[in-house]
């Protein structure tokens, strides 16, 4: 922070310097954009091993007004914040080198959004750096808001997983589901930028429109941040469609109890009335009757809305994510913003567009 000690907490004042590692992904650029737009963020260095001294605008043409080159990760300069967009296993790999360059690192892989190491031996390839996952918190604010102020270590959540758990947390805190209470199958489809710049041939244009391709019917990661999280067992899978960004979770919820419907407006709205990104959407008029892609795209937003089906006592619950905001950029900006004392929606505050063309 520019001329303010951390340990007062942010204002709506203070200016923090930040770099972004890994800035010539997707998510790299989504980053550099809210930050340079962010009035509280100065942005001084986006790293990249094939892209230096070349300009952030080359790779993201969306930023040609940002004055800025790409540099060499092995030169990090010294920050208040570093984010990290880079593939799972490089920050666990540099994060004392991160935690030398910067006081807070906001890491958007996959390293340390698991709470302990034994997730990563059941569900990645194990952890390198296990003394850091206790100093962790999951960035995803609407789950975690009240532990995010003052934290040094904020891991990004999995843009499935957050789908998932912002449709289901309701359900959670109020009782209807549990780790013994109820059954639940998730249909997850998302877009084509999950896959990142370098998504490889099926994610190639021929290969990738027109089609609803499953690719994760059983075991994918992310299950173990909704096991995690909401303690929640779940049967989840995962497809490919033809849109670009976006991520919608259609999760049925098969409860021990009848429940009303009275009951699940309750539950909805008492878990996000507060929030300043979640909008509930269920059933109401006009053509968006329920949560899309579409009408978040480029958004921080997240909607949620359900169906009962009385006949056999299951609940549709429907949630919808910009992938690459709200499940990745955004949710570490806002996260950010928590954890520094600034204004919650700093930064944040794009409204989205209608009507748009592939989301």
């Amino acid at each position: 922070m520019s001329d303010n000690a951390k340990a007062d907490g942010g204002t709506s004042d203070d200016t923090y310097t930040a770099s972004v590692v890994g800035g010539t992904g997707f998510t790299g650029g989504e980053l550099l954009r809210l930050l340079a737009g962010h009035p509280n963020f100065e942005v001084v260095q986006a790293t990249s091993r094939s892209n230096v001294n070349k300009t952030v605008g080359r790779t993201h043409p969306n930023l040609r007004d940002l004055d800025l080159r790409f540099s060499d990760p092995d030169d990090l300069e010294s920050v208040d914040v570093l984010f990290a967009a880079t593939p799972h296993g490089v920050s666990m790999e540099a994060i004392d080198e991160f935690f030398e360059a910067a006081d807070t690192v906001v890491d958007l892989s996959a390293d340390f959004r698991l709470p302990d190491a034994a997730g990563y031996d059941e569900w990645y390839d194990g952890h390198v750096s296990p003394e850091y996952l206790d100093r962790a918190e999951y960035a995803l604010p609407e789950l975690n808001g009240e532990n995010l102020p003052g934290a040094e270590l904020i891991a990004g959540g999995g843009c499935n997983a957050t789908a998932t758990i912002l449709g289901l947390k309701p359900l959670v805190d109020e009782g209807v589901l549990g780790p013994e209470t109820g059954e639940v199958v998730v249909d997850v489809k998302v877009g084509s930028s999950e896959g990142g710049a370098g998504g490889g041939a099926a994610s190639s244009h021929p290969e990738r429109s027109g089609v609803v391709r499953p690719y994760a019917p059983t075991g994918h990661r992310h299950e173990a941040e909704i096991e995690a999280y909401l303690g929640l067992s779940v049967s989840f899978t995962v497809h490919a469609v033809d849109m670009v960004r976006g991520a919608s979770a259609t999760c049925h919820v098969f409860p021990e109890e009848p429940v009303s419907k009275r009951d699940l407006w309750g539950a909805y709205r008492g878990a996000y009335a507060e929030e300043p990104f979640m909008r509930i959407v269920s059933g109401g008029g006009g053509v968006y009757r329920y949560p899309e892609p579409k009408a978040v795209a480029g958004t921080n937003y997240g909607e949620v809305g359900f169906e009962l089906d009385p006949g056999n006592r299951r609940i549709v619950v429907f949630s919808a994510i910009d992938n690459m905001m709200k499940g990745s950029a955004g949710q570490a900006v806002h996260a950010t913003n928590l954890a520094l004392g600034l204004p919650e929606t700093a930064g944040l505050e794009f409204g989205g567009l209608h009507p748009v063309g592939s989301p």
